[in-house]
């Protein structure tokens, strides 16, 4: 039985979780994170030499994704910082290999999440790093 004179555990002011449209954001990302883990686990274990440096990009950005929705759902300093290095590096991934990929096209016989900044996906994951950037910027603790 549980002690209810103790205080209840409260979840930070700026976690996702908090508010509707944080509860968007944190859904989409969590979607991205099911859908590039899954893809890359698909590829990796059913065709890894037809192109593996697209296939670990794309289970990178799974990564990423996953940390990502941790670090918004979690809140607080350490859910922010791992929310701010996962968007940065997914912005940097996103605009990196979306430019590789469009360069050099011989480098990336099949695409990842990331190629051609995310077409393949609406581009949405070019557009995702900025709104959840936007959102922990909006949302820092104020002093």
């Amino acid at each position: 039985m549980p002690d209810e004179s103790a205080p209840a555990a409260t979840r930070p002011r700026d976690a996702a979780l908090n508010t509707g449209l944080g509860r968007v954001l944190l859904l989409v990302y969590g979607i991205f994170a099911l859908s590039a883990s899954a893809r890359a686990l698909v590829q990796i274990s059913t065709h890894f030499a037809e192109a593996p440096l697209a296939y670990l990009l794309s289970a990178f950005a799974g990564l990423v994704y996953i940390a990502a929705t941790v670090g918004l759902a979690r809140g607080g300093p350490r859910g922010r910082m791992i929310a701010l290095v996962s968007c940065s590096v997914e912005l940097a991934g996103v605009l990196v290999i979306g430019t590789l990929s469009i360069v050099d096209a011989v480098a990336f016989p099949d695409d990842t999440v990331w190629s051609h900044f995310g077409s393949g996906y609406g581009y949405v994951p070019l557009v995702l790093p900025f709104i959840g950037l936007w959102w922990i910027w909006r949302h820092r603790p104020t002093t």
